[in-house]
């Protein structure tokens, strides 16, 4: 535990998974989310689903759970799949030479299933400007809440006018999203529940807007985040991707004809565990934190009404005192009963305790197909490996993102996966 010498603020860091476990879970009623973090945030999001508390984020989040029941799992299949195929497609078209941001590839790629699955449309031509709009939206308040006074919105500042712009796009893309889907029946899907509600008088359009933003951020750049960190560690571990593809070909074969199912995705063990170990080694949400409402003690050291709490899951993930060879990349450590040995505190890539991510079941589900069906049929190599650096933004993505070679897999993949 570490306290911060900040004038006036009481700030600690906490690197201890029991501790950490205490603030999101057993006493979670304790700790709050009015944080620079999460302020932060909401100057991009709203009050949604990540920011909100109390009776709002209660409502909000009864009113979308059905929409991430694992009923519902079924149908996002298919919206992989598309969404596979047209990044596919993409690479097939090109030549083994040219090079591709796998990071900008992958963004595109997951905000095509939030589309599909989650708002019920295809984004298309929309989904570039939603990209450009929300990371340069999240570049802005990341930067303010690194800085110990920030000023004032009415300031014109560089920042503050980037950050106005960003957010008229983005505000003018959800708007777009939003005929879009009231010129069709409303269905179960998130953006249908939500505009019910409004119509019901239950919820109002910037409640709507608030939350299409939040699954747009939050859905789509952390699952991004976990694929391009995932090519990066397979591209590393040779043996890993070989053993990979033999679980892929055997399991999805080259027969496209056959749809995919939960079963099958069910049937990609390894695929999920290198998943699993990919969010272990880059969480997405590489930091927590939570303001103390109440007196509290964490590892035996008082924590004062106020105080802000700081936790770090990629620092949780690699505590040599709870993992074996942290620092190594070993899908196998969740296979079959090892999964079991994983202590339940000190893997959170999705958080912990009544705010863990709605999405988790989905994100799982999506990153774990998009890896199995793009590995059935690309060779995927970053240019240079070994000089990747990780930023700490909203989430941890590569700095500069992850250029990369693509090609087909050779002739001789293609004859052992069809058994000739």
């Amino acid at each position: 535990m570490v306290t911060f010498p900040i004038p006036r603020a009481s700030v600690v860091f906490v690197d201890d998974a029991t501790a950490v476990r205490q603030v999101l879970q057993t006493n979670h009623r304790s700790y709050g989310k009015r944080t620079i973090q999460y302020d932060s945030l909401s100057l991009v999001t709203g009050e949604g689903l990540l920011t909100s508390e109390g009776e709002a984020w209660r409502a909000m989040r009864r009113l979308m759970q059905p929409a991430f029941h694992h009923d519902t799992l079924g149908g996002v299949v298919s919206g992989v799949e598309d969404a596979a195929e047209a990044i596919a497609t993409e690479w097939r078209s090109t030549g083994a030479q040219e090079v591709f941001d796998l990071d900008e590839a992958m963004m595109r790629t997951t905000l095509r299933v939030v589309g599909s699955t989650l708002f019920g449309t295809d984004l298309g031509e929309a989904s570039a400007r939603l990209v450009a709009a929300v990371v340069s939206a999240l570049d802005v308040v990341v930067a303010r809440a690194q800085l110990p006074v920030s000023p004032p919105d009415w300031l014109p500042t560089r920042g503050n006018i980037r950050l106005r712009r960003s957010l008229q796009a983005l505000d003018e893309a959800v708007a777009q999203l939003v005929a879009q889907r009231r010129r069709r029946t409303l269905g179960h899907d998130v953006l249908g529940l939500l505009l019910q509600a409004q119509d019901a008088g239950d919820v109002t359009a910037r409640q709507v807007r608030n939350e299409v933003v939040t699954l747009i951020v939050a859905g789509h750049e952390t699952v991004a985040a976990t694929m391009t960190w995932t090519w990066l560690l397979l591209d590393q571990h040779p043996e890993v991707l070989a053993e990979l593809r033999r679980e892929v070909d055997d399991v999805l074969g080259s027969v496209r004809a056959e749809p995919v199912d939960l079963a099958t995705v069910d049937a990609l063990r390894l695929t999920r565990a290198v998943v699993d170990e990919s969010l272990r080694l880059y969480p997405p949400a590489w930091v927590i934190s939570r303001r103390a409402l109440g007196p509290d003690v964490l590892g035996g050291y008082g924590i004062p009404t106020g105080t802000i709490v700081i936790m770090s899951p990629y620092l949780v993930h690699r505590d040599p005192a709870l993992w074996e060879r942290p620092e190594d990349f070993d899908p196998a450590r969740f296979l079959d009963g090892r999964r079991d040995d994983v202590a339940r505190g000190s893997y959170l890539p999705f958080g912990a305790g009544p705010r863990l991510c709605i999405g988790r079941d989905l994100a799982l589900l999506e990153a774990t197909l998009l890896t199995a069906l793009l590995v059935r049929d690309f060779e995927v190599h970053p240019l240079d490996p070994a000089t990747v650096r990780a930023h700490a933004g909203v989430t941890i993505r590569p700095v500069g993102g992850l250029p990369a070679r693509v090609r087909l897999r050779s002739s001789g993949d293609l004859g052992q996966r069809d058994g000739q």
